[in-house]
């Protein structure tokens, strides 16, 4: 599993990137052709991991409920999103990643409850559940990569 681990830290770090890189209202700002913004698939990542982990296998949740509320499947952007919500955006990126490898390594995801994604892929295990969730974090990724492509290319 620790390439998985692995994998996961640096679809994080890239995530990061873009949350750190990125002016604030261009992150919030959602492109034509798409109905969310970059700010959107970034916070939707945490929230389906904390779901796909924690939920799943009977935990609670590592994170505050107004994350999953807000940003899990089926949600719709929040164009009024404050500079220090970003900020706690980009803590969680990093440390839920760590707690997840602490939580795994000291066995906390015995039970899993078994899942079908909207995907199409079965879920029987944490460990099918951390591999997915890299496949979810990295299509997430592409599309926020699409959208600061298509913003620049609107501002251009």
């Amino acid at each position: 599993m620790n390439y998985h681990f692995q994998a996961h830290r640096q679809v994080r770090k890239n995530l990061l990137d873009i949350l750190q890189d990125t002016s604030h209202e261009d992150l919030l700002l959602i492109p034509d052709g798409f109905n969310n913004n970059m700010y959107w698939n970034i916070a939707h990542t945490v929230a389906t991991q904390q779901l796909l982990h924690y939920y799943l296998s009977g935990n609670p949740f590592r994170i505050d409920k107004y994350w999953i509320e807000t940003y899990k499947k089926g949600t719709m952007p929040n164009l009024n999103v404050q500079k220090s919500e970003v900020e706690d955006l980009e803590f969680l990126l990093t440390e839920t990643s760590k707690i997840l490898m602490k939580d795994y390594d000291s066995d906390f995801f015995s039970d899993y409850t078994p899942y079908t994604t909207s995907f199409g892929m079965d879920l029987k295990s944490i460990q099918d559940a951390i591999i997915f969730n890299n496949m979810h974090e990295s299509l997430h990724y592409g599309y926020a990569m699409a959208q600061k492509r298509a913003i620049l290319g609107e501002k251009g």
